[in-house]
């Protein structure tokens, strides 16, 4: 993320990446509605993990690429991310989100599929135990390649999206895989199926910060990276406990 850029740019960047997610990843459910079962399953879980690994590399090193309230909320918790910044990055998720499922209406207007809403296919205690879980695991690599340094920051975006395309592979035809609020909120104000909706605003938040505490359990404490002689004859900078 670069911090010298203005919150208001870094927040665009977060309403295109959401923005780019729901009209990718629910374009591909609602296509493969009207058109048979074009994807599968197997297609629309693609379809979200290319996405995001696509915004992951295109938006990362400008607003730190959470495109998901509960990543944002998740970071904010364990201090890597300041909290004041925390409501703009959140609103201009929702925000593109909202955008994109009304662009979808505005393409499909007898809402197939509708618009690519989450429904749940069990019980709202077995839904919502599903999302905690896949946003946990989703957190969880998050953390290790966004804040840790001993992971190969290069395939960042490509473990996210495999994860996010991981996840929607199995979990996909039992609860529609969020993991994201902004991702099932956008649809289902757009199309206005709201059965259920509560679990989608709650687990991912729980699951997420389940995730990143879970990792930080894992990791331990840090290191610091102590830099001496800087620029002078190659020296190297020192990493030291924290």
């Amino acid at each position: 993320m670069d911090g010298s850029l203005p919150l208001a740019r870094r927040a665009v960047a977060e309403a295109f990446a959401a923005f780019a997610l729901v009209f990718a990843g629910c374009g591909a459910i609602v296509a493969d509605t009207v058109y048979a079962g074009v994807l599968g399953t197997v297609g629309v879980a693609l379809t979200f993990g290319l996405v995001v690994m696509a915004m992951v590399y295109a938006t990362g090193h400008l607003s730190g690429a959470h495109i998901n309230p509960a990543v944002t909320v998740a970071f904010t918790l364990t201090r890597h991310f300041p909290a004041r910044d925390a409501a703009a990055y959140i609103a201009a998720q929702a925000g593109g989100a909202l955008l994109a499922a009304l662009a979808l209406l505005a393409v499909w207007p007898d809402q197939p599929g509708q618009l690519g809403a989450t429904i749940p296919t069990v019980g709202a205690g077995s839904a919502f135990a599903y999302e905690v879980v896949l946003t946990a695991l989703l957190m969880f690599v998050i953390m290790a390649v966004a804040t840790d340094t001993r992971a190969v920051g290069a395939a960042a975006a490509i473990a996210i999206g495999g994860t996010v395309g991981l996840d929607a592979l199995f979990g996909g035809p039992v609860t529609g895989a969020s993991m994201n609020p902004a991702r099932s909120l956008a649809p289902a104000l757009a199309a206005w199926e709201l059965a259920d909706l509560w679990l989608y605003l709650t687990a991912p938040f729980l699951g997420a910060t389940l995730g990143a505490l879970a990792y930080q359990l894992v990791r331990g404490a840090p290191a610091t990276t102590v830099k001496t002689g800087e620029g002078q004859d190659g020296a190297r900078p020192v990493r030291l406990p924290a």
